[in-house]
Parts: structure tokens; C-alpha cells; sequence
């Protein structure tokens, strides 16, 4: 068994059952009720690094996003909290995508405004939250946002990993076009840090991480990464759980690396990429391989950190997510053995990965753990990945083994708390 929890969860199909049965309302109160008032639950995000990107200005910007949870109406958080210019956004469309990459359905082209108004200025450190936008999504529906910034913003603080493609056009406002040829690309998410989705009776689960959550090695523009499997089976089981990615390629527990685009770490980000999520209800917490492996690989011998160092940062996330009413799970570190980056693997850490493993699992310090080292693991050699879920670094999984992890998690682990 691979995944275990306290004992006192529910099986995943009661749980469903249990849950649609307090949602529903008979069709005469409906009929006579006012209209319910918004419940907005996260359906999507993508945590910003570091300003690490390139500068826009007067340029729109594309992106598709997949939701993980339907709901009757649609918002947007745009993020300028990592940038160090005021960040203005001169127009913004919501669309469902054409037919064609980098085009939208101009059918059902809608403008999002930000109070009432078509333009915003964001200052730094500050997220913005559109108003709703009045269009019927369902799990696993993909929508394409549109932005227009006609004002320099320097170096753009982007979500370096978003291993979806994102359309930049030059030459004005083009939120309203249908395509935007001679698009330059690029594979970062701009501004957009959220989706949200007015879902009553529903609740979010926020996936912490660093490239592993992240989808390092996953195929680009397919949704492949264990957070998207596990929406994917949520979204098959009729589960009402919306599923927010906040993993950050090459993220830390304990340290920041500005110049290498990895942070903020993991504990100074904790407030803003899940207590600020919407209906968030859980956690799942896959953190700190980064914090064993980057002081070698990356000439931090001044960031060494012991496991007991380590475990002392995941048991700060861990009381933090308690406080606030939330489930917390703890995620196993993989293997990384014979991994290709000069410097990341070295017996001392492996040594550090187990200890922290065994804390994981033996501390009680979390809700349930979802051991996916044990289901990694080359069990001829456990030090290493295995081969069928190798995406070729010795450290990061394929897609096979992206979609592995995500069918690890018991989803009654994820039932009501």
C-alpha cells in the first residue's frame, strides 16, 4: 500500500456521494430561492518565481489554461506580486481556444473587466481579481486568456515552467482577434496566477512543489503532469475538488535563489500560493530535494542543510496549514541517484532523502502520506528511479511516470474534512 492516511477518511465513492448529497437542493426551493450567492473555489494556478523573463510592452499575450473544476462563472487573478513596476493591464479577453494553436472561438470571446472597468493598474506586490465572468465551464475545460500590456513592465516575473505555450503579439490590442500570426512563443506563464470558478459545495486542493509538481520532463501542451492525473480522476469520480499546481521548478523549503529563478521558497510563499487559493481545503506537500541537491550543483556550500533542518521547515508548513483549518499531506521524495546534473547526488545526501522519508512517514506530523518514493523506485536499485518512469535525467519522471504518481493518491484521502 502506497498511500495511507489517519483511519478516519471516508472510501473515495461514499465521500462522492456524501458530498453531491449535501449540495443538492430540491427543485422546488430552487424555484423559490434567491439566487445563491458566489462560491469561488480554485481551478487552476501557476505560482510567479522571480523577475526572470523578458520585458512586454504594448504587446498582447495568449494563454491556454485547463481547468480542474467546472463551475457557473469564471474569474481571473492577475499577479504583479513578484514584479518591481506597476503592472498595467489595458484590456483582457476570456474565450474558449479555436481550432487552431494560438486562436480562440470568437463565438465565445468575452472582455473581463476589473470592476467594472477594462483596464487596471496592479502595483507591485499586489494581485488583482477580476470580476466574474459569466460563462458555463466543466471540469477539465480549457479556456484561453487573452492580455493586453501597453506599458513597459522590465524584466517580467513569470512562472519560468509552464510547460504550455504562451502566444506574445506585437502591435497593439489584440485580445478580440481570432489569431495572432507571427506570434513569437514561449513555454512561461505571464501574470495569470489563477483561475477560479464559482463552484457552491465544492472545495480546491493546492499540490506544493518544486519540478517535480511543476511537470519537469512532462510533453508540453498535453497536461501530463501528477497534479493533472489526479484532476483528471477527481474530475471522473464526479469529485467536486478543484486541483491548483503550486510547484516551482528547482524551489527550496528553506532558501531563495533569485538569479536561478527557484523562488521564493517554500515557506515564504506558503500564504500566497495556498492560504490565498479560494476554497482551499488540502495540501499535498512534495517539497525539499532541491534543498539537498542545490548547494552541490550549484556552489551554495553556505545553504547546506541537515535533514533535521529540512524536517524542521516541512513541520513549519505543516502547523502552518493546521492553523488555518486546512488538511496537510506529505509526500516521499523520489530517487535520484546517477542523476545528470554535476553535483546533486552525493551519498551524504542520499543519506539526508532517507531521514527525511522516514519523517514523512513515521512523524504524524501530517494528515496522510503519499508515498511516492516506494512507488518510484527501481526496486533492484532503490537509490534510483525507475526506468519505465525515467524522463532521462535520473531525477525527473516521464510522463509515464507523472501519470503513475498521480494514480497513487487515494482519493480517500481527499474526502470531506
Amino acid at each position: 500500500m502506497t498511500v495511507r492516511g489517519n483511519g478516519r477518511l471516508s472510501a473515495a465513492s461514499a465521500w462522492v456521494a456524501a458530498v453531491m448529497m449535501s449540495v443538492a437542493v430540491p427543485a422546488s426551493a430552487q424555484t423559490a430561492a434567491a439566487p445563491p450567492s458566489p462560491h469561488w473555489v480554485g481551478s487552476w494556478g501557476a505560482a510567479p518565481a522571480f523577475p526572470n523573463g523578458p520585458e512586454v510592452t504594448n504587446q498582447t499575450i495568449r494563454q491556454v489554461v485547463r481547468l480542474s473544476l467546472g463551475g457557473r462563472a469564471v474569474r481571473l487573478r492577475i499577479s504583479n506580486e513578484m514584479g518591481t513596476s506597476p503592472l498595467v493591464i489595458g484590456a483582457a479577453h476570456l474565450a474558449r481556444p479555436g481550432q487552431a494553436p494560438g486562436s480562440i472561438d470568437p463565438a465565445s470571446d468575452q472582455a473581463v473587466t476589473f470592476g467594472g472597468r477594462p483596464s487596471i493598474t496592479i502595483p507591485p506586490g499586489a494581485p488583482a481579481i477580476s470580476d466574474p465572468v459569466a460563462i458555463d465551464v466543466k471540469a477539465l475545460d480549457s479556456l484561453s486568456i487573452s492580455l493586453f500590456v501597453p506599458r513597459n513592465t522590465g524584466p517580467v516575473a513569470t512562472h519560468p515552467l509552464g510547460r504550455a505555450t504562451a502566444y506574445l503579439a506585437d502591435g497593439g490590442d489584440q485580445t478580440a482577434a481570432t489569431a495572432l500570426p507571427g506570434a513569437a512563443t514561449s513555454i512561461a506563464r505571464f501574470f495569470i496566477s489563477g483561475v477560479e470558478v464559482d463552484a457552491p459545495g465544492a472545495s480546491a486542493l493546492v499540490t506544493l512543489g518544486d519540478s517535480i509538481t511543476d511537470g519537469y520532463g512532462s510533453t508540453l501542451d498535453a497536461n501530463r503532469r501528477w497534479p493533472d492525473v489526479l484532476a483528471e480522476r477527481l474530475a471522473a469520480a464526479q469529485a467536486p475538488v478543484g486541483v491548483v499546481d503550486a510547484g516551482i521548478s528547482g524551489n527550496r523549503i528553506l532558501h531563495d535563489l533569485p538569479e536561478a529563478q527557484f523562488g521564493p521558497a517554500a515557506i515564504a510563499r506558503f500564504d500566497r500560493d495556498v492560504l490565498a487559493v479560494p476554497g482551499v481545503r488540502t495540501v499535498i506537500l512534495m517539497e525539499s530535494i532541491n534543498d539537498i541537491g542545490h548547494p552541490g550543483s550549484a556552489a551554495l556550500a553556505d545553504q547546506k542543510v541537515s535533514a533535521a533542518d529540512i524536517t524542521t521547515g516541512l513541520r513549519q508548513i505543516a502547523d502552518r496549514a493546521h492553523a488555518h483549518g486546512l488538511r496537510i499531506l506529505g509526500a516521499t521524495l523520489t530517487p535520484y541517484a546517477g542523476t545528470v546534473f554535476p553535483g546533486y547526488f552525493t551519498a551524504e545526501g542520499e543519506a539526508d532523502r532517507q531521514a527525511v522519508n522516514r519523517w514523512i512517514r513515521e512523524s504524524g506530523a501530517f494528515d496522510g502520506v503519499i508515498d511516492f518514493d516506494a512507488i518510484m523506485r527501481d526496486p533492484a536499485r532503490p537509490d534510483h528511479i525507475a526506468a519505465d518512469y525515467d524522463f532521462g535525467d535520473h531525477l525527473h519522471p516521464n510522463d509515464a511516470g507523472y501519470r503513475r504518481m498521480g494514480e497513487a493518491v487515494d482519493l480517500a484521502l481527499l474526502g470531506p474534512k
